[in-house]
């Protein structure tokens, strides 16, 4: 899961902007990672909003990062936890009533939503189930994950 960040000189920093997450800024100082500090950001504003209950916004299909702009990818823990939420949602479904389904109570399915929990696929293939989709799992070279890495860093 990706979302796309917007940057822009801001003097000697960088300004990072997520056009889908309202408020989700930071700046990079020149001798940061941008990558690092766009990430940190991105996922401090995603998981307050699962802390409090809320479904933030789903990442919008776009155009592929360019000079002005980087693909961040959230790690996937939170990942999980946001499509866990968007899809309970999506079926208009109460943790209460997903924790039927799936023959937990609603705080269970609660910390299922919630960033940081450690899960067994067996629970994630059980979940996927309940919420009527298919559990994909990938991996990706770190091959890929360098080379736009490489690109943010060129762009500064």
């Amino acid at each position: 899961m990706e979302y796309l960040a917007e940057l822009a000189r801001e003097g000697r920093r960088t300004l990072i902007e997520f056009p889908d997450c309202p408020g989700c800024e930071t700046f990079a100082e020149p001798d940061e990672d941008v990558m690092e500090v766009a990430r940190e950001a991105l996922e401090g504003w995603l998981e307050t909003h699962l802390e409090f209950g809320e479904a933030p916004p789903q990442p919008s299909p776009r155009r592929k990062a360019g000079r002005s702009s980087l693909a961040v990818r959230v790690n996937p823990a939170l990942a999980i936890a946001l499509l866990l939420r968007w899809r309970r949602l999506e079926l208009k479904l109460s943790q209460a009533e997903l924790g039927k389904r799936l023959g937990v109570t609603r705080q269970q399915v609660a910390l299922l939503e919630r960033p940081g929990g450690n899960l067994r696929v067996s629970t994630l293939a059980k979940a996927a189930e309940a919420l009527e989709v298919e559990l994909a799992v990938a991996f990706e070279p770190l091959v890929a994950r360098r080379s736009r890495r490489m690109a943010a860093s060129s762009a500064r």
